[in-house]
């Protein structure tokens, strides 16, 4: 089944009658070539690209849930390609490119919208360190501009510039940044995967790990288990509870990382907006609700919700950046448990067990690396071989220090990623 302009107005036309499902709920076989644990969205993107690039359909992608039920759906939707460290730089820039041709790959509306993105700084240090960035992602091959304080009235107006705390110097402008419908980034996905032949397999828990002489043989789940010649732990903030099956002790902790959204507006917000000393990003969706969200909880959680104290330090964020938003009413909050790696980081490798591949610590960055996560891990899973936009992101970096790693070696301070 194909969409097109056509398709739609000729069952609106006829009562939508001839709309196929858009996936197959499979029932798990006795083995396959590939088990996929998880299936979020850097968990089908893998399947996906498994089946597209490499031909490889023997695949089951196994989901506790329902697919697209953890952090694909609990997150704020942005797109971007902005970051500094060499490992991350080239891997987002890769991540964004796929990002814009994928509706046309996957002829499915997953309403990305390249609205641009933003970043404010807020003193003079700040504005070197926003131009030094600037510098590293145009020489990475992708965009950025510096805006003054007179470009940015023009186009967000409705800022306060002249706060005595946190006055606004200027910004750095992604302009292919932007936005994307996260849950009909996870139904593309499952739906190209299908159609290709993986199984998705839904209310389908993993509950142990089968290993043989070093060597992976299977999972056990509670349906059953199931065989499989290679397996991906694909499950962001459940990586540490599911590596723990196979006696591994990932450098990673898990925190709620909280978002919010108001009721329907005109349109008011037209890029996406960092605010560079709250840690606080907002946008609108198509909706009409500004979407909006700030720091982490900063305690190790695995429930997805989040507490009180930081509600109100997101509000406040909020208020100083744009006093307007104090005009609107939230409707709902949501907490995604994000996998959180010493040095913000992701890892895209393979574990010491032959045949188990990990893809986890994405901390911030993982609605914005779907695309990119999934081309990557389906290459190694098939290859053996890193991807080389993800040559970096290595789990032996914790252990050796050599790779990505934070800065000024300050070591697991969440917060500063």
């Amino acid at each position: 089944m194909r969409f097109s302009g056509l398709r739609v107005l000729r069952e609106g036309l006829t009562g939508n009658r001839g709309w196929q499902a858009h996936w197959r709920d499979a029932s798990p076989k006795d083995a396959y070539d590939v088990v996929i644990i998880g299936g979020g969205g850097h968990g089908l993107s893998t399947a996906y690209y498994l089946a597209r690039e490499h031909g490889i359909t023997n695949v089951a992608v196994l989901e506790k849930g329902y697919l697209g039920g953890g952090n694909v759906g609990r997150n704020t939707t942005i797109v971007r390609a902005n970051y500094f460290l060499p490992g991350n730089s080239e891997f987002y820039s890769h991540s964004l490119k796929l990002w814009e041709g994928l509706e046309q790959e996957l002829n499915y509306n997953v309403m990305h919208s390249q609205r641009g993105q933003i970043m404010l700084f807020h003193s003079d240090g700040q504005r070197d360190t926003a131009i030094r960035r600037g510098n590293a992602m145009r020489n990475q091959g992708d965009d950025a501009e510096l805006l003054s304080v007179a470009q940015l009235k023009k186009v967000l107006p409705y800022l306060d510039y002249e706060q005595a705390r946190f006055p606004i110097y200027g910004g750095v402008l992604q302009r292919r940044a932007g936005t994307a419908r996260h849950d009909a980034v996870a139904w593309g996905y499952a739906r190209g995967a299908s159609a290709r032949g993986v199984d998705l397999v839904q209310n389908c828990a993993v509950t142990g790990i089968d290993i043989e002489g070093g060597v992976v043989k299977g999972v056990q789940t509670s349906r059953g288990a199931i065989r499989a010649k290679k397996v991906a732990v694909i499950v962001a903030g459940r990586s540490s509870q599911v590596a723990a099956m196979a006696g591994m002790r990932l450098p990673i902790e898990s925190h709620v990382l909280q978002a919010f959204v108001t009721e329907g507006l005109k349109p008011c917000i037209d890029h996406v907006v960092s605010f560079g000393m709250g840690h606080f990003y907002i946008s609108q969706s198509d909706k009409g609700g500004l979407v909006f969200g700030g720091d982490l909880d900063m305690y190790a959680s695995y429930a997805a919700r989040g507490n009180l104290p930081l509600v109100e330090h997101v509000m406040e964020a909020g208020m100083t950046l744009m006093p307007m938003i104090g005009q609107a009413k939230v409707l709902r909050s949501w907490g995604g448990i994000m996998d959180m790696s010493p040095d913000g980081s992701p890892i895209i490798d393979k574990s010491p067990v032959e045949g188990l591949y990990l893809n986890c610590g994405w901390c911030y960055g993982g609605f914005k690396a779907v695309p990119g996560s999934g081309h990557c891990m389906a290459h190694l899973v098939a290859t053996d071989r890193p991807h080389a936009a993800a040559a970096r992101l290595r789990l032996d970096r914790f252990r050796t220090g050599r790779g990505l790693m934070d800065e000024e070696g300050t070591g697991a301070q969440h917060n500063l990623h």
